[in-house]
């Protein structure tokens, strides 16, 4: 498969025989809109206003199956599950989800996404991951976790491949501040020095023992 970042939880995953599109956003944020075409699209805050999952076009004739809910499914050759991500403090306050985090299984790689993640994994959000390849997680801070959550949780899953995403870029906008990748790096202590347009990785790639972190250039 072939993995892309287009800037905070923006990527597309291209599998055998499917793509997927995650968080697409809007000219609001103030980086650029890619024009895609997917498969499927999730999204982790489907009340969020920088959402734009209308500019995402099918691959074929039909459009794209748009998931925004908890739950489980199947859209060709994807399995995908979506799982409330708030946690039981936030539920308290806010009464509803705010947040989902989404594991796929595409060609045999588990991959797990976790959108606006803004604390610890919990018990069953853990269950849940169990066994996740590839971690693609939030690092910059602000409204999501930090660097120093990060590594917390990855400590949780151990994952193969950990892509982060959501920390600061040129031209970002937003109403607080991000942290930029250099934070994570140096909590994590194993960055590559090299970023990467694309990231391709197959079943028989995945690294069997040391934890491999792969920044991609959008």
């Amino acid at each position: 498969m072939n993995i892309y970042w287009f800037g905070q939880n923006c990527f597309k995953i291209e599998g055998e025989k499917s793509i997927l599109v995650t968080d697409p956003f809007d000219n609001s944020l103030g980086l650029k809109v890619p024009r895609l075409a997917a498969d499927v699209i999730t999204l982790s805050q489907p009340d969020n206003e920088t959402n734009n999952e209308k500019s995402i076009k099918g691959v074929g004739e039909n459009p794209p199956f748009l998931i925004a809910s908890a739950g489980e499914y199947e859209v060709k050759n994807i399995f995908i599950y979506g799982i409330a991500a708030d946690s039981k403090e936030t539920e308290k306050k806010k009464g509803a989800t705010q947040n989902l985090i989404y594991r796929f299984e595409i060609d045999g790689v588990s991959l797990a996404h976790l959108g606006n993640l803004d604390h610890i994994l919990e018990n069953g959000q853990m269950e849940t991951l169990e066994g996740v390849d590839i971690l693609i997680i939030p690092v910059g801070g602000n409204s999501t976790i930090n660097a120093k959550q990060a590594t917390e949780v990855i400590s949780q899953l151990e994952p193969r491949i950990v892509i982060p995403m959501a920390y600061d870029l040129p031209g970002l906008k937003l109403k607080g501040k991000l942290d930029g990748i250099s934070s994570f790096c140096k909590e994590i202590g194993v960055c590559p020095k090299e970023n990467l347009n694309k990231f391709k990785i197959s079943k028989k790639d995945l690294p069997q023992q040391d934890l491999q972190v792969v920044i991609l250039q959008p």
